[in-house]
């Protein structure tokens, strides 16, 4: 949901290296695909996109991010949002406001021309949604990738596989893991 934790952690983070990431690792996949859609795209903004015109630039990136991990000895585990909990329903309504402002400030720059604007409002303005989660699951059984679909949050789900020893550790960008006993996170 958004915990400032950052700055309190600044001083104890240690920087990891690929050497000591084998084993069997949960990842953030909602993460993931934010991240993919956020930052493939064109110059303009514009997400990659298939002949129908859906969009494909999270399976770009989740192709080659697995392919990596595995390059390194990882072995990944995407582990998916469920049901989001009551408590952050006006965190989700503030973070939908925030993008459909930058879908329509997204769609104002590229009429102005406004190419940096215009990528900037097109991150801010990605949405992970049910084609994205469905393509990516579909992309991730075809590599014979693992996912899990969590009940609720993902983080917590992948906290809890850690702690019962199913898998090593957790990947996210997103500081909640820690919040959910994520004793091994990356």
């Amino acid at each position: 949901m958004g915990v400032a934790l950052r700055e309190v952690l600044t001083d104890y983070k240690v920087p990891v290296g690929w050497d000591a990431l084998s084993g069997c690792a949960a990842i953030d996949g909602n993460n993931a695909l934010y991240q993919f859609l956020s930052i493939i795209r064109q110059q303009d903004g514009t997400p990659l996109m298939n002949r129908e015109g859906k969009v494909t630039s999270h399976l770009s990136g989740l192709f080659f991010r697995t392919a990596r991990f595995l390059e390194y000895g990882l072995k990944p585990v995407y582990v998916f949002d469920g049901k989001p909990p009551d408590l952050k329903s006006s965190t989700i309504a503030k973070r939908r406001e925030v993008r459909d402002k930058a879908g329509i400030a997204w769609e104002q720059a590229r009429k102005e021309g406004d190419t940096e604007e215009s990528y900037k409002q097109a991150r801010a303005a990605s949405r992970v949604d049910e084609w994205v989660v469905s393509s990516s699951k579909e992309l991730l059984s075809a590599m014979g990738i693992p996912f899990v679909d969590a009940p609720s949050e993902g983080e917590a789900q992948a906290a809890y596989m850690v702690q019962k020893g199913e898998l090593d550790f957790s990947v996210s960008q997103d500081y909640d893991s820690l919040l959910f006993g994520g004793c091994r996170c990356w």
